[in-house]
């Protein structure tokens, strides 16, 4: 269902954005390009600085934190209120969103990006949370490096997940008990067809070798079942894998926001151009999605398309991109990055490209076309002294 245009007022076009992450604040940027002074942009979140979740992966193996930025400058460079609050309820007849501060905010065009809800898969698992994973992981990797684990299971569950983060840890955490001299037998249990499948044949392929060669023993098309923390049962066909370790990813979930139609596990059911059925002028993009891939580049794609739309409705000149949208990641190894490319039509993989070499577009672990190089432009030195980026300490 596409999103009827709402009656005239006499001011701005009202947008209202709700969450703060790669989506939210990917469609601010693109929505003040787009349509400039048309809009006015108010941005509520329940949190105060924009975390860059893709390096947090890194931090169990002693690199810097992942930077942190302040999320009032960067709405106020873009012209964007910033209101503090969680999504309560949504009123889409009245087009109000509702905090749980009791605040109702009116809207012309809402778009939702608050993202997923991480819940634990298996729970004698180690699970992976995306922010603290320096917490839960680093213990483990220091106990890989020093030989006092010697079996650690990866595994992911058969839930919606995006299974990246997985891959990254297993094979960091190989690489650093080879460089320690230690030896730890790892197993990576995965229901994917083959490593990395949503990225295509060419990245399966080339992850697959990056596995066999750190030695982890990689069992796709399966099912773990984790009855205790030292036990892996590898269905329907696999061994049972007496470990000392289990890591597992979350289960993904999406908000249940009341007042909007959610499917059974609390996603928004989108068309092309982000509208969500059945309800007019509310748009969203990224995790929070019934998209399969749950990525900060996808997320940011979707989001310069809502954008596009949105604009469009407050009566900017937009033409539409209809580039199929493209999957970039790097996938860190301990020896290196990997650079992956995968081109999705509709939703399966076109095109498929695995390399130890950045595409020339790609700058950032995300890929977003304008997200990306405003976080770039904060590193620079000569904006050193605006308060745009913190860290938190190591």
């Amino acid at each position: 269902m596409t999103a009827s245009s709402p009656e005239p007022s006499s001011g701005p076009f009202e947008v209202v954005i709700a969450g703060g992450g790669v989506g939210a604040l990917e469609t601010m940027m693109a929505l003040r390009k787009f349509a400039a002074d048309r809009v006015r942009i108010t941005m509520v979140c329940d949190n105060d600085e924009f975390v860059y979740r893709p390096l947090i992966v890194r931090e169990a193996f002693a690199y810097p934190p992942a930077p942190r930025y302040p999320l009032a400058p960067i709405a106020a460079d873009h012209g964007a209120q910033l209101v503090s609050g969680r999504v309560a309820w949504v009123n889409p007849e009245e087009r109000l969103l509702n905090t749980d501060g009791g605040e109702a905010i009116r809207y012309d065009a809402l778009l939702v990006a608050l993202g997923t809800q991480a819940r634990p898969y298996y729970p004698h698992a180690l699970t992976v949370d995306g922010l603290a994973l320096d917490d839960t992981l680093h213990a483990l990797a220091r106990n890989v490096n020093e030989g006092r684990v010697r079996r650690v299971a990866f595994v992911v569950p058969p839930a919606a997940v995006w299974a990246l983060p997985i891959y990254e840890l297993a094979l960091m955490m190989a690489h650093g008990a080879y460089s320690m001299s230690e030896h730890c037998a790892m197993s990576l249990v995965t229901p994917e067809a083959a490593p990395l499948e949503m990225f295509g044949t060419q990245v399966s392929g080339g992850v697959s070798a990056l596995l066999a060669l750190n030695g982890i023993d990689v069992f796709t098309a399966s099912q773990a079942e984790v009855p205790d923390s030292r036990t892996v049962r590898v269905k329907p066909y696999g061994p049972e894998l007496a470990v000392n370790r289990v890591v597992a990813l979350p289960a993904l979930v999406g908000a249940d926001i009341r007042g909007l139609p959610v499917t059974a596990d609390g996603f928004l059911a989108v068309d092309e151009s982000g509208a969500v059925g059945g309800v007019d002028g509310v748009y969203a993009v990224g995790d929070i999605t019934d998209f399969p891939v749950k990525f900060g580049g996808v997320a940011a794609q979707q989001a310069d398309t809502a954008a596009a739309a949105i604009a469009a409705l407050a009566g900017a000149t937009v033409t539409p991109d209809t580039a199929e949208p493209k999957i970039q990641g790097i996938l860190f190894t301990g020896d290196g990055p990997r650079y992956l490319t995968a081109q999705l039509s509709g939703r399966s993989v076109s095109m498929s490209r695995f390399s130890e070499r950045p595409p020339a577009e790609l700058k950032q672990k995300i890929f977003a076309k304008y997200l990306a190089p405003y976080l770039d432009q904060l590193e620079r030195p000569e904006r050193s002294e605006r308060p745009g980026r913190t860290t938190v300490p190591s």
